[in-house]
């Protein structure tokens, strides 16, 4: 280990001058009491003073106690006399004799010692502020070449997605294969989804299957309060990368980073476009024999500036969906490992229950479960903690301290059985998995439908049955009570906005097949700002009288529905009261016989 000079010399320096400043504190020659020259005079005569020394008018000596004295004296006659018959020792001294070297140090030397050691210790942190001020355009970027444990196996629900980084670790292993058939690995590669679909997950997996340097780093990284530090960065991150090539450059939520230029509302001259600038350049300005990779993650690829995302900068964009049926148990099953599941637990039908959960959601459920039964001191995890999981993430978790009244809860299960008995009559809507009256998150109660298969298409007539299910609770309440709760507040709020994009998006209603306005998406400042509405106010009131008509038909139909159920709906209640949750046998029973 090399030795730290400077803090050895500065220690060093410290400890002398503590010598030197308080040694006269530390003093072991005793106290020297002062004396007056009278009783100097009276202990000379009674032959108590043993040795004396006189340097000019100061006179220091010894008593026979061994005490040690000083005083000022005059040209007193016969005084060397009388000392001499009272065999007193007498040392005479030079005035410069006594303490002249101390003297000279406290006055000059000290603190001209103690001025220039502070002024090293100042121009030392000078050095180290410059020194950082010359590293602060360096980008913190480390390569993680051989720390990373994550590979493909340990990434499921994707597998479009997984063969195109198979072939780019591929490319990495072995680039002749390519390049003798006149191949060019893509530059950039550009990972777009919603927050939980894996997009940092798959860069881990590509450091852990390439087995080259690794470079990561988020977009925010680059963006400072100086001009030109972003920039600067960008140089050093892919200077590293193009030393270790072949190597991969991996930037999460580039949009820090990329975003469109000119759509600042300050002007479009500024540090974060300058950066932006920099980064085009580097990743054009590759050496074609450089193997170098970009790997850039985002959730928000519409307000990419489009140099960006142009062939030869990142070449292949890929979206990672939210998994489907397979893809969801292929996921549980990862996250599944090393958990001691009891034979009860079946993976299918947590995914099943799960429909448009993300991976990290799915980990989320699995995380809750173990730790459920862990606070319950079980051995292994039971399908009733992964089911109370999945309620905890869908809803929150389950408010047992609420009190709720007797008229309230009365309230609550006629409103979730109007839910349940929609959900089962109708042909296409989803049927009902589970109904609870027990108040979670911010819901009083809850009725889960449980879809057979992943959608990604819906039809009008699919449409107008969930709308009609989402006005079940609000008609039960008229039904049975004649009146009307805050409870279906975010039901209306959902057949609302269901019926909304039905008029202006889907083309499902007396408008024609036409879309009106701007769509349903996160304004990006600068670019969104200035759109205007594409119709006029006449065709404003057309769409809210084709929102209206919607949402009262199948207000309508929910109410002839549930009428025609009136005595079942009364029995479900019951039960659903005493049991407060009905799910499996119980519900079957519960629901069987209704009237369509």
């Amino acid at each position: 280990m090399k030795p730290n000079w400077r803090g050895i010399a500065t220690y060093t320096l410290l400890i002398l001058l503590g010598i030197l400043l308080f040694a006269p504190v530390f003093n072991t020659e005793g106290k020297v009491k002062e004396l007056s020259f009278s009783a100097f005079l009276d202990a000379a005569d009674k032959g108590t003073v043993k040795k004396i020394a006189i340097n000019g008018d100061l006179i220091t000596g010894q008593l026979a106690d061994k005490s040690k004295f000083r005083t000022r004296g005059v040209n007193y006659p016969n005084l060397l006399t009388k000392l001499r018959e009272k065999n007193v020792e007498i040392n005479v001294e030079t005035p410069m004799e006594s303490g002249w070297l101390w003297a000279l140090f406290i006055q000059l030397i000290g603190p001209a010692a103690i001025f220039f050691f502070f002024w090293w210790i100042l121009m030392r942190q000078a050095q180290g502020a410059n020194s950082q001020a010359m590293m602060f355009g360096r980008a913190n970027v480390k390569p993680l070449s051989g720390k990373v444990n994550v590979t493909f196996a340990d990434v499921a629900g994707v597998d479009e997605a997984k063969e195109e980084l198979k072939e780019i670790v591929e490319f990495l292993k072995n680039p002749a294969k390519f390049q003798a058939l006149g191949a060019k690995i893509p530059k950039g590669l550009l990972l777009m989804g919603a927050p939980g679909t894996g997009k940092t997950l798959f860069a881990r997996a590509i450091a852990g299957e390439a087995g080259v340097p690794f470079f990561s780093i988020s977009g925010s990284d680059f963006v400072e309060m100086f001009v030109g530090v972003g920039a600067s960065r960008v140089r050093s991150v892919f200077d590293q990368a193009k030393k270790a090539t072949p190597s991969i450059i991996f930037m999460d939520e580039v949009d820090a980073v990329g975003r469109h230029r000119g759509a600042g509302v300050g002007g479009g001259h500024d540090e974060r476009e300058q950066t932006l600038n920099q980064l085009l350049v580097e990743m054009d300005g590759f050496d074609p024999k450089t193997n170098v990779i970009v790997i850039a993650a985002t959730n928000r690829p519409d307000i990419l500036d489009p140099a960006l995302l142009r062939p030869g900068r990142f070449d292949r964009q890929i979206t990672l969906d939210k998994p489907d049926l397979k893809g969801r148990e292929d996921i549980l099953k990862i996250h599944a490992k090393n958990k001691p599941f009891a034979p009860d637990v079946s993976l299918n039908i947590v995914a099943r229950r799960t429909p448009g959960f993300t991976g990290a959601d799915l980990e989320n459920v699995l995380n809750e479960a173990a730790i459920l039964a862990a606070r319950a001191d079980k051995k292994q995890i039971f399908m009733e903690e992964v089911e109370e999981a999945v309620d905890r993430v869908m809803a929150g978790p389950e408010k047992k301290s609420r009190v709720i009244s007797d008229r309230e809860k009365n309230i609550i299960a006629y409103h979730e059985v109007g839910h349940a008995v929609l959900s089962q009559v109708l042909p296409h809507a989803d049927k009902v998995h589970k109904i609870s009256i027990l108040p979670r998150g911010l819901a009083l109660g809850y009725t889960l439908q449980l879809p057979v298969e992943d959608k990604y298409l819906v039809t009008k007539d699919q449409a107008l049955e969930q709308i009609t299910v989402m006005m079940g609770g609000r008609v039960a309440e008229e039904l049975f009570f004649n009146e009307m709760t805050s409870g279906a507040h975010n039901d209306l709020e959902r057949a609302t906005d269901l019926a909304k994009r039905m008029v202006t998006e889907f083309g499902m209603s007396g408008l024609g097949p036409r879309t009106f306005g701007r769509k349903d998406r996160q304004i990006f400042l600068g670019r969104d700002i200035a759109e205007m509405k594409d119709y006029s106010e006449q065709t404003a009131d057309e769409i809210d009288h084709e929102i209206e008509k919607i949402i009262n038909s199948c207000y309508e139909r929910a109410k002839e529905l549930l009428s025609k159920n009136r005595a079942k709906i009364d029995q479900i209640a019951k039960v659903l009261k005493e049991k407060e949750t009905l799910e499996d046998s119980d519900l079957e029973a519960a629901v069987k016989d209704l009237v369509a």
